[in-house]
């Protein structure tokens, strides 16, 4: 299973987002991804993340790469997985 992909599910580990799930839009880089909610759902807006600020979950969507958030949303409906990315999860802290 390739963990970085397009439709991937992920939630955000580091940020005041941190515990929210997204969903994978496209690959920048190397260190880089874009990542959508999308905002009406989960509460993250669009944006370039690291990769090493997200936790890739087993679930996938399928959707194209750069698909705008309606056609994210409609993907995630279709899937029966609303209820799923609404739901937070709690973060482990790493600080001591």
């Amino acid at each position: 299973m390739p963990a970085i992909e397009i439709g991937r599910i992920c939630v955000k580990t580091r940020g005041r987002e941190a515990g929210r799930k997204a969903v994978i839009v496209d690959i920048v880089d190397q260190n880089y991804i874009l990542i959508t909610g999308p905002k009406k759902l989960t509460g993250i807006k669009r944006r370039r993340v690291n990769i090493n600020h997200i936790e890739p979950l087993e679930t996938k969507i399928e959707i194209r790469r750069g698909a705008p958030d309606e056609e994210v949303l409609e993907a995630v409906k279709n899937a029966n997985l609303e209820e799923f990315m609404k739901q937070p999860v709690k973060i482990a802290s790493t600080l001591v």
